[in-house]
């Protein structure tokens, strides 16, 4: 008897380390927000990915999520003229390095599992560039959703400034207060002037209907760093360069035109010509097609 359960024990015993072993192989997604957003944002493609059997994880990025700012003037009735002055202490500190490193923090503990396909969504994509310089054996691959890739260009805002991103529409959507003074970006995405809500929809999420815009909106938070799109955002062809990478292109993008993710991706690949980008297209609108299915199967095809 003894030597049975003694049998049994060492049985699942071995059957458990051989779980633990597969696990380690699984990768795991790492999705990283953009500007004025959080995890949340990724909680639908989450619940895609995990129902296609993979492991997928969103971060808070500093200042965002439980640490996001919403001073009382943000809320109903809301005071305009004390929402345009607040302050916000964390954010109007955070800049992309600090953004860099939270998330290197959180890559380093992942990969103790497994691979690390690390993902960016727009100024998301600015962050993980920046993670890949400083932890390039810690990612298997990097994904671009729409997002900022920064190479030949140096800054966010300069991909603004050349021909490809200059029609863009996001400086059409009015924005609160005055960065010198406060720090931060400042949106009131809670206005109810309905001109404002057309512009935003039109630059994030055209092909939306009002519902779905709406709910998306109610999650955005109204402040962004305002150093985030002055930083050096510049890949490192040494370090960077040497992670397999793809980009996944949003056709209908009206933030991030697609000759804007286009340009950023020829020149990608002509700094690491024996490391190109595997390119994707997706009829999506910036903030990725509402039903996040079609996105989530791209992803699971990159395991």
């Amino acid at each position: 008897m003894l030597s049975a359960h003694s049998g049994t024990q060492k049985g699942a015993t071995q059957k458990g380390e051989t779980q633990k072993a597969e696990s380690r192989k699984q990768p795991t997604f790492l999705l990283v927000h953009g500007a004025n957003s959080n995890a949340y944002a990724f909680a639908p493609l989450i619940a895609a990915l995990t129902m296609e059997g993979h492991r997928a994880l969103a971060v808070d990025l500093p200042g965002h999520g439980v640490q996001a700012n919403f001073p009382p003037s943000y809320q109903t009735p809301q005071d305009l003229t004390a929402f345009a002055a607040a302050l916000s202490s964390v954010l109007s500190r955070t800049t992309l390095e600090d953004n860099a490193r939270h998330v290197v923090s959180v890559v380093r503990r992942i990969a103790r599992q497994g691979p690390v396909i690390l993902v960016g969504h727009s100024m998301g994509g600015a962050t993980i560039t920046r993670a890949a310089n400083q932890v390039p054996d810690a990612i298997a691959r990097l994904v671009y959703l729409s997002a900022f890739c920064c190479v030949r260009i140096r800054t966010v805002l300069d991909c603004f400034l050349v021909p490809e991103g200059r029609t863009t529409l996001l400086p059409t959507i009015p924005s609160v207060g005055n960065p010198e003074r406060t720090g931060v970006l400042r949106n009131n995405w809670r206005s109810a002037d309905a001109g404002f809500i057309a512009k935003a929809k039109a630059a994030f999420a055209a092909e939306y209907s009002d519902t779905v815009f709406r709910n998306a909106l109610n999650a955005f938070e109204p402040d962004e760093s305002a150093s985030l799109i002055r930083d050096d955002a510049r890949g490192h062809p040494a370090t960077w360069g040497r992670i397999p990478r793809s980009y996944l292109r949003f056709t209908l993008d009206r933030s991030i035109p697609p000759a804007l993710q286009d340009r950023m991706i020829r020149e990608a690949d002509a700094a690491t010509p024996g490391n190109r980008f595997d390119v994707h297209s997706l009829p999506a609108p910036h903030l990725g097609p509402a039903d996040p299915a079609p996105l989530a199967t791209v992803l699971a095809s990159l395991v």
